[in-house]
């Protein structure tokens, strides 16, 4: 809806106090958006596919050229400027989706699950390559991978069965959960009782058959517990009760 793909059916999205219906062709003029997946023809090179994107968002032809060169630059996609797109890392193919979102130099970028499928360093370098343009627009993401909005956004908004229940920067999210997380090692065997009475967030592998739980809860339930320091994680399995536990092992 924020695209201005679907219609609303009820209220309405503003850019600057105007209804988006309003603004038309103005408004898609300065947004760039990046779905979860989307469509490239096979045959095309990188450089290939970013001046089509360039001609169908109506791209001056004498500035095209040196817009593909700036963003294959700062992307760090040179060096494949040839290559096939369906022959790039997935993380290669993201950056590319990046790359076409910005040709026009938009004022708003709209990301959908923007490092879903990356392995951890693409996934970091993605972070990277937002936290900097977001410096310069303003950079809407809708994720269910809670660590990646923890380190790039400023604000956050947490939706349940399509309504807002909580708003504010990280920090602010993060301290709703003082004195709720904690953290306690537990014979192995008895993990999967307590998981059917506290809300586990991560269970760690520890020697001598135990395991290391961290969990949410008003008040401490496995013996020696101790508080751990809030992540915004820990809020969103509060907020979702009843979600399936996050398991790691220990590497």
């Amino acid at each position: 809806m924020v695209a201005g793909i679907l219609t609303p059916t009820s209220g309405k999205v503003q850019y600057d106090g105007i209804d988006i219906k309003t603004l038309g062709e103005a408004y898609r003029d300065i947004f760039g958006y990046l779905p979860q997946t989307f469509g490239f023809y096979p045959e095309f090179t990188v450089a290939d596919y970013l001046r089509y994107m360039a001609s169908l968002k109506g791209l001056p032809k004498k500035e095209t050229n040196l817009k593909i060169d700036e963003l294959l630059h700062r992307l760090t996609l040179s060096n494949v400027r040839n290559k096939h797109i369906r022959k790039l890392s997935g993380g290669m193919q993201r950056r590319v989706g990046i790359a076409q979102a910005l040709l026009n130099d938009p004022d708003i970028l709209i990301l959908d699950e923007p490092t879903s499928g990356l392995d951890p360093g693409e996934r970091i370098r993605f972070r990277n390559i937002l936290s900097e343009f977001a410096q310069q627009r303003i950079v809407l993401i809708s994720t269910h991978i809670v660590s990646d909005v923890e380190y790039i956004a400023n604000r956050n908004a947490i939706m349940k069965d399509g309504q807002i229940i909580a708003v504010d920067t990280t920090d602010g999210l993060v301290k709703m959960m003082d004195g709720k997380v904690w953290q306690g090692t537990i014979p192995a065997e008895q993990l999967h009782h307590y998981e059917r009475t506290v809300r586990v967030v991560t269970v760690r592998n520890e020697e001598g058959g135990r395991v290391s739980v961290r969990y949410v809860s008003e008040s401490p339930s496995l013996p020696d517990s101790q508080t751990a320091a809030p992540r915004l994680e820990d809020l969103y399995l509060w907020l979702f009760r009843g979600e399936e536990a996050v398991k790691e092992d220990a590497v």
